[in-house]
This record gives structure tokens, C-alpha cells and sequence, in this order.
């Protein structure tokens, strides 16, 4: 696996990670890892492109989901039981962290997992960024 990043800036610093090759259990932490750095040295709003992700298993999604807690703590824009409530209305969708270009595969695997009703799933990499 190898991660890449760019930075967009639109109203603040987008920070864009492009993943080529599988996440999983053998990578999943390398990607964790540098995201947390990212995070550490600043990055607030994130974009994950995963166009050239052809896997992802369950060790990729769980960074995912880890990587959203940290952005929620640092933004602290709503108490656990507020956002679970708004999440399961669909009410609530991360405004710190996206995905974009997906897979039909991964979409689904993003969907079935849930995945889809806290982060959004974005088909083009600059309708992502103009999301934000």
C-alpha cells in the first residue's frame, strides 16, 4: 500500500490521502499511522480517495472509524448520544472526514457496514472537496 497526500484549500485546508493498494490487516495500521500524523500536524477536514483501493477488509474499516472519532473529539460538535440519535435518523454525516471513488464492491462494503450513514460517500474527487 502506498498513501499520497494533497492539500486543497476551499474555505480551510483540505487534507486529501490517496491510498493505492489493499487495506487490510498488514496495512491497516501504516494507513492509521499516517493519518494520525496528519491529524498531529494540523489536518482537521480529511478526504479519503480510495480509487485505487481494490480491498478493504475489516481491520481498513475500523481505522476509518477510529480515525472519525479523532476528528469528532478535536471538534467536539456533538455529545455521543446526540450523534447517535442523529445518526440513526439520518440526520448526521461527518463534515471533518469523507470518502470518494469508491468501488461498487467497496461501496457496498461501506454500506453494509454502516459506514455510510456517519461519513459520506463521494463519486468524483471535486464534488468531495466543494462538500466540505
Amino acid at each position: 500500500m502506498e498513501i499520497t497526500t494533497t492539500t486543497e484549500n476551499i474555505k480551510f485546508p483540505i487534507t486529501i490521502i490517496h491510498v493505492n493498494g489493499d487495506i487490510d490487516s498488514t496495512t491497516s495500521q501504516a494507513f492509521m499511522s499516517k493519518i494520525e500524523e496528519l491529524i498531529s500536524d494540523g489536518a482537521r477536514h480529511i478526504l479519503v480517495n480510495i480509487s485505487n483501493v481494490p480491498f478493504i477488509s475489516s481491520a481498513g474499516l475500523r481505522a476509518i472509524h477510529i480515525i472519525f472519532n479523532q476528528l469528532r473529539a478535536l471538534h467536539k460538535d456533538a455529545d455521543d448520544d446526540v450523534l447517535r440519535k442523529n445518526m440513526s435518523a439520518g440526520l448526521y454525516k461527518s463534515p471533518y472526514l469523507k470518502v470518494t471513488n469508491l468501488s461498487p464492491k467497496l461501496k457496498e462494503v461501506f454500506e453494509l457496514g454502516g459506514f455510510d450513514t456517519y461519513i459520506e460517500i463521494h463519486n468524483d474527487i471535486n464534488n468531495a472537496i466543494n462538500s466540505f
